[in-house]
């Protein structure tokens, strides 16, 4: 499975900008560096990102309904319990970055990486999820309901007590991830690869009682 990563060939003579505020032009941020910025609450609705580098930011609480994100390697970022519904990212990259508590519910990602990053209790409803790897990265109680996913890599992943709902699980090989105190059904997991150790993690889908 070949999961693309932001085109930084095209990322070069990139301008440098202290906020996202300064770069928006015509409901349009491109070809822009932002390192170290910091705001509360911020509110950035219905406009595209294209060709970024965003790094040590911290905007937790924001709103970023209706944005796309197209070409973005965010890096030892914060976006704790922000808004991101009804976004679409596109080849982007969440390395080392805080999501908990985050919404992105009906938004579309495709080729999307998360790496050794945070996303607990992230609540991914009737979201698309197409060619996206979760590399080290923690999901404990995080939220799947009436999702799409599609070419889903996962690299010692944490699903601790993650909840699917009318989200079909096929194909996906949980093997070396956690998979403790999922909630789902049986039609959920059909087609799953997990290991022998795990399959206990899932007797309770039949009925069984271990002692």
């Amino acid at each position: 499975m070949s999961i693309l990563k932001p085109q930084t060939m095209l990322m070069r003579n990139l301008k440098k900008v202290n906020s996202l505020e300064e770069a928006l032009e015509h409901d349009k941020i491109e070809s822009i560096t932002l390192e170290g910025y910091q705001k509360e609450k911020l509110v950035l609705n219905d406009v595209l990102v294209d060709q970024a580098i965003i790094s040590n930011i911290d905007v937790q609480g924001a709103n970023f309904d209706k944005t796309s994100f197209r070409d973005v390697s965010f890096q030892n970022c914060n976006f704790s319990n922000s808004s991101l519904e009804d976004c679409l990212f596109t080849r982007c990259e969440f390395l080392n970055c805080k999501l908990a508590g985050c919404k992105l519910v009906d938004s579309k990602l495709s080729h999307v990486s998360f790496v050794e990053s945070n996303l607990n209790y992230v609540n991914f409803s009737m979201a698309t999820i197409e060619n996206t790897v979760f590399d080290k990265s923690v999901l404990r109680s995080s939220n799947f309901m009436e999702n799409r996913l599609k070419n889903i890599l996962l690299k010692e992943a944490d699903f601790t007590s993650a909840q699917f709902f009318k989200t079909s699980l096929n194909g996906i090989d949980f093997s070396d991830s956690i998979i403790e105190g999922i909630g789902a059904g049986i039609e959920e997991v059909r087609g799953i690869t997990i290991n022998q150790f795990q399959a206990i993690d899932l007797m309770y889908l039949i009925g069984v009682k271990i002692k």
